[in-house]
């Protein structure tokens, strides 16, 4: 499948709503350093390193970009959308951006990527200005994704699915950790993927789950479990699948295997405009519990999806906030026994004007590999 790249008009369009919510919020500047804000804005991750690049977008006028001259030349895409300001080695970086920001005493929000370093030195070039944090900004934009948006995506999970079709032949009892992860990577990369990410936990340590992999050798008769994604266009696909090693799986893990598959599916089957992403966890929660294993669902239920891997919205308790038509997060609930197995299986899902549906159809069944 081949997907257009985001049009300049969609960033420009993007900033200009960004412009909106800050005056809204009676914010003067939102600085954005290099990472998934700055490609949103611009379709340029940046260069993060010790030289300050920074997207600077006021509530009203031209957006910047102060650049170190170095990288200048990675910036002429998209020269219409902005003013360039490039500085040199011998010069101050923090002092450009005061500059061009006016100076005087204007609140500035910052995005969670640029350093801490770095926003001291702006500080300090900026001694009058308030600051805050940019969430108020970022967040509704983010968080509601756009029909193309929702493509890369669709799309990023079918191949992650198809990898993990081809994975099933692999034999991995024998392998270590690492070397099933690097099998995994190759496959999902193969399917024309990006780089992304992969944890797998085997036997004991399938009860962790952020395990990320290590020299054991994965053994006949345990369970496995596989987190991983890869990127297109830097959006990212995030799927869990758990299988067992060798032969007849132990009965207590068949079982929680169907609870957690079913926790999956009541997930889903709830989402919808309107409804809190506390209640998703809830859902997930109260299903698990009645089963007997709610002290072993150790984490919260899903996390918004995109050019991050974990963004807005959480599907965590305390948090009131309605889903909409538009967002995309994950729904993985688990169950770990510590020193003996965890079971979770996770997918992508998209909020629907009338509900909800999964991206991910990398088969759901037990699965037994050799």
């Amino acid at each position: 499948m081949s997907l257009p790249v985001t049009p300049l008009a969609t960033h420009a369009a993007r900033m200009e709503r960004a412009q909106r919510l800050l005056a809204a919020n009676l914010i003067d500047w939102l600085i954005v350093g290099p990472g998934s804000d700055l490609q949103y804005f611009t379709g340029l991750r940046g260069h993060d390193s010790e030289r300050l690049s920074v997207l600077l977008l006021p509530a009203a006028g031209k957006p910047a970009w102060v650049v170190p001259v170095l990288e200048a030349p990675l910036l002429d895409g998209i020269a219409d959308l902005l003013a360039i300001h490039r500085w040199g080695e011998a010069d101050d970086p923090a002092a450009r951006c005061a500059s061009v920001m006016g100076g005087g005493a204007p609140v500035v929000a910052v995005t969670e990527s640029l350093r801490a370093a770095f926003v001291l030195r702006l500080q300090g070039a900026l001694p009058q200005a308030s600051w805050v944090e940019a969430t108020p900004v970022l967040r509704p934009l983010r968080m509601v994704k756009d029909a193309h948006e929702i493509a890369v995506l669709e799309e990023a999970a079918r191949l992650t699915d198809e990898a993990w079709v081809r994975f099933l032949d692999e034999r991995i009892i024998g392998l270590t950790e690492r070397q099933a992860m690097r099998r995994l990577v190759e496959v999902t990369t193969d399917m024309g993927l990006g780089p992304g990410f992969c944890h797998a936990g085997s036997g004991p340590f399938s009860a962790s789950p952020h395990h990320g992999g290590g020299d054991r050798v994965i053994q006949p008769g345990e369970a496995v479990v596989f987190d991983w994604g890869g990127t297109l266009e830097g959006y990212n696909s995030d799927v869990t699948r758990t299988v067992w090693t060798g032969g007849e799986p132990d009965p207590e893990f068949a079982r929680i295997y169907q609870i957690v598959l079913e926790a999956n599916e009541a997930t889903l089957a709830a989402a919808r405009p309107g409804v809190a992403c506390q209640d998703l966890d809830t859902t997930a929660r109260d299903l698990i519990t009645a089963a007997g294993y709610g002290e072993y669902f150790i984490h919260r239920v899903g996390h918004g999806l995109g050019l991050s891997l974990h963004e807005e919205p959480y599907l965590v308790q305390g948090n009131s906030l309605p889903l909409e038509a538009g967002m995309v997060f994950s729904d993985e609930p688990g169950i770990y026994l510590p020193g003996r197995f965890g079971v979770r299986v996770e997918d992508t899902v998209v909020c629907t004007p009338d509900g909800a549906r999964k991206i991910n159809h990398a088969p759901r069944d037990l699965r037994v590999m050799q």
